[in-house]
């Protein structure tokens, strides 16, 4: 199965495994799964390390390259039909990085993994 992480879901997976469901950790460490990661989250944590409401002990390159290593994490570039893909998405949510997380995920038929229940909202397959 192809999963694409929040970016809670990456940090925790990172940092602090224990705040991650059973289902959620299993999930990760199978490797029959296809685990990628969008390239707005980076973007999202490096805001919110520069703005301050996000400490972290790691440098996310190092972070990245570790669940590369690890879990063969793959990465989603933005593309233009996932920007296309916003204008069908009903305002639920306000966060843009959430929005586009979802958008991508519903235009390469992925399954997100998110405890953000704002996100369930969405006809969109979610995973937690």
């Amino acid at each position: 199965m192809n999963y694409l992480l929040d970016s809670h879901v990456f940090l925790w997976l990172n940092d602090d495994p224990e705040k991650l469901s059973e289902k959620v950790l299993s999930l990760c460490r199978n490797m029959d799964n296809v685990l990628s990661l969008s390239h707005i989250t980076p973007w999202e944590i490096q805001i919110k390390q520069q703005i301050g409401k996000l400490k972290l002990d790691n440098l996310i390159g190092n972070m990245i390259k570790l669940q590369q290593d690890e879990n063969q994490l793959q990465l989603l570039p933005i593309e233009l039909k996932h920007i296309y893909e916003l204008e069908t998405l009903p305002q639920f949510h306000r966060d843009p990085f959430d929005r586009l997380l979802i958008a991508q995920a519903k235009s390469e038929s992925m399954i997100l993994i998110s405890a953000d229940q704002k996100i369930k909202q969405y006809d969109l397959e979610v995973f937690w």
